[in-house]
């Protein structure tokens, strides 16, 4: 039950010591695979506010966003500062536009959610990584689901995961992980 699951983390992520002040909890993986589920239950019973990978991520842009990440969100919450950021707009679901400002105060516990968050930059600046994963087929699935109004959907999420699984595999991004959660059981289906 992901309730358990991240009852665990949370449990978890109170015993370790803080980075800089403050305990940054990492939930990445492949896109599909529960991490935005699994985030909303440990932020809850951290209540640990959330930033999301996908105010910076897009469709044609899938890496090269962290300099802005870092410079806008980790950086500063490391030096005890809040996360100021640009978020992704995603109205323009194709492109890579930016839209409004968002602010998240600075406290003691907090949680990045997405795609490469536990990327190897971020050694020694997480508190704790959390790995979810899901079988392929299933991942793809869910983002059918979920992204259902836009053509040619299922191109960009088969081309957005080999460019993941390339990504991962260089990175070596699960097996830094402090824990690894696989969704495939839980039946979750992501937000």
């Amino acid at each position: 039950m992901v309730v358990d699951v991240a009852q665990t983390i949370a449990t978890e992520v109170l015993r370790r010591d803080p980075v800089n002040g403050i305990r940054i909890v990492g939930i990445d993986g492949p896109s599909g695979s529960g991490k935005s589920v699994l985030a909303a239950q440990v932020s809850r019973l951290l209540a640990a506010p959330i930033i999301e990978i996908d105010d910076f991520v897009s469709w044609d842009c899938f890496a090269d966003w962290w300099p802005r990440f870092d410079a806008q969100v980790l950086s500063p919450l490391l030096a005890g500062q809040d996360a100021v950021y640009q978020a992704r707009d995603w109205n323009d679901w194709y492109g890579s536009s930016l839209g409004a400002w968002k602010t998240r105060h600075w406290q003691p516990t907090m949680i990045v959610e997405g795609v490469t968050c536990t990327r190897s930059a971020t050694t020694g600046r997480l508190a704790y990584a959390v790995w979810v994963e899901a079988p392929a087929d299933l991942r793809l699935a869910r983002g059918m689901a979920r992204d259902t109004a836009f053509p040619g959907k299922k191109a960009l999420w088969q081309r957005w995961m080999l460019e993941e699984d390339a990504f991962f595999a260089a990175d070596n991004t699960r097996n830094r992980a402090d824990v690894i959660v696989d969704t495939s059981t839980f039946g979750v289906a992501t937000t």
